[in-house]
């Protein structure tokens, strides 16, 4: 009875540790992250994984199966990086290694060793585009275990630092064993992906290959869609790196922010050869095919199964705003009528993050330099200014955390890729007979 007893007092310690532990966590989340109380998915894979790695190190151990130390701890640290971000990633690493360490003999070693061994995956993984990536990620972290406890070895008393055959070679097979496992990540994010609502950067860069289906037929049906899709996505992605926001995120939807117009391609000038079918429609009807291009562009991606990050560029990239030549070719016409703005006005929203400011900057910029007359640093600069400062006054960056400093910087960026594109070659001599 007393063992029984015993059980208890043990089970109570543990329960009120993993308590204390998971307190702090919601604590950290509550005062640094609370936008993942807003996401779902970000709360339940955060859980799932503290859970998921906690029960195999009970079972693991309980059941004497194999040694923990096989069991690829650093991908927790990689998979919420990816997802997510680094702080996080670090404290829920931290959070998971001192809840499995209840169950461990020797859990001193145990937690220095898979604390060192994360910071070094998530150091060494930045941002994971590549499968390369996660190779030298691995490599880095099998050493990183090897030496620390290579180290533990040489402070403890069991007489190696006399005879090196005493080495525990079993362990640094499990270190090898354990940075095998790791390389799983890569098939794993995929799974983890579609379960819980993420698009991570592996994705948006298969995305934005344009031998895509979609790009492709893109490139081929709409050319001249597509080449102002290619010049949008260059502006806003170097605009995006300057200012700190995700710039594969803003290059991917950028590509993909106009793929409505492949319904009525011949309506938008750039693929136009000379005819214009808007002559034979009343403004209202031209204002309605204009706007169509979001909607057709949202039911293409639902088709297609875009993640809803994309889909959320095509629905914001012209925000609440009007079609203007229309608009005002439509107010000049009929100067003492009431104006039903409904007609004129595209779906929206306006954009809700920076990358969404951003694309709609590039896309309105990118557009307006094709009808400039001339190509000047001047003629160029002011349109930049003109276009972005009345989408500011136009109140369409509300509702983004994009400040007026990014937007300055994004105008510089602007205005530099611009006159490269548009610089004027020198004309080659002919040759004299």
């Amino acid at each position: 009875n007393e063992s029984m007893g015993q059980n208890r007092l043990i089970l109570g310690g543990q329960v009120l540790f993993v308590g204390m532990l998971m307190l702090c966590f919601m604590l950290y989340l509550d005062l640094f992250r609370k936008d993942y109380y807003q996401r779902k998915g970000s709360l339940s894979l955060l859980f799932t994984l503290i859970v998921f790695y906690s029960v195999i190190t009970a079972f693991m151990v309980t059941h004497n199966i194999f040694n923990v130390y096989i069991i690829p701890y650093a991908m927790l640290p990689i998979i919420i990086r990816v997802f997510l971000d680094s702080r996080t990633a670090f404290l829920t690493h931290v959070i998971t290694i001192l809840i499995c360490s209840i169950s461990l003999r020797f859990p001193h070693e145990f937690i220095l060793t898979q604390l060192a061994a994360g910071l070094v995956a998530i150091f060494s993984l930045r941002e994971l585009s590549q499968r390369s990536q996660l190779f030298r990620t691995a490599l880095l972290v099998i050493l990183t275990y090897a030496a620390i406890y290579f180290a533990f070895e040489l402070m403890t008393e069991n007489g190696l630092s006399t005879d090196f055959s005493k080495l525990n070679i079993r362990m640094y097979t499990y270190f090898i064993i354990n940075g095998i496992l790791l390389l799983f990540t890569y098939p794993l994010l995929f799974l983890l992906e579609k379960t819980f609502g993420f698009t991570s950067n592996v994705t948006l860069v298969e995305l934005s290959n344009i031998n895509n289906d979609l790009l492709r037929q893109m490139s081929e049906t709409v050319p001249g869609t597509f080449q102002h899709s290619m010049q949008v996505a260059n502006l806003a992605a170097e605009a995006a790196n300057k200012i700190g926001a995700k710039s594969q995120l803003v290059r991917t939807g950028a590509l993909y922010h106009d793929i409505g117009k492949m319904e009525n391609p011949v309506f938008f000038t750039e693929n136009q050869a000379g005819v214009n079918p808007h002559k034979t429609l009343s403004n209202e009807q031209s204002a309605q095919v204009v706007i169509g291009h979001v909607t057709n562009g949202l039911k293409l991606a639902e088709k297609y199964n875009l993640p809803k990050v994309i889909k959320e560029f095509i629905s914001t990239h012209h925000g609440r705003g009007k079609t203007k030549y229309f608009y005002i070719s439509y107010k000049n016409e009929h100067p003492d009528e009431q104006v039903d703005e409904s007609v004129f006005t595209y779906p929206g929203p306006n954009p809700q993050t920076k990358e969404q400011a951003i694309l709609m900057m590039a896309d309105s910029v990118e557009a307006a330099s094709r009808s400039l007359p001339e190509y000047t640093e001047e003629s160029i600069g002011n349109l930049v200014d003109k276009i972005i400062d009345s989408q500011v006054a136009e109140g369409y960056f509300r509702d983004c955390p994009i400040t007026f400093k990014d937007i300055a910087i994004a105008k510089g960026v602007f205005k530099e890729k611009l006159k490269i594109a548009y610089h004027t070659r020198i004309s080659y001599p002919e040759l004299k007979k």
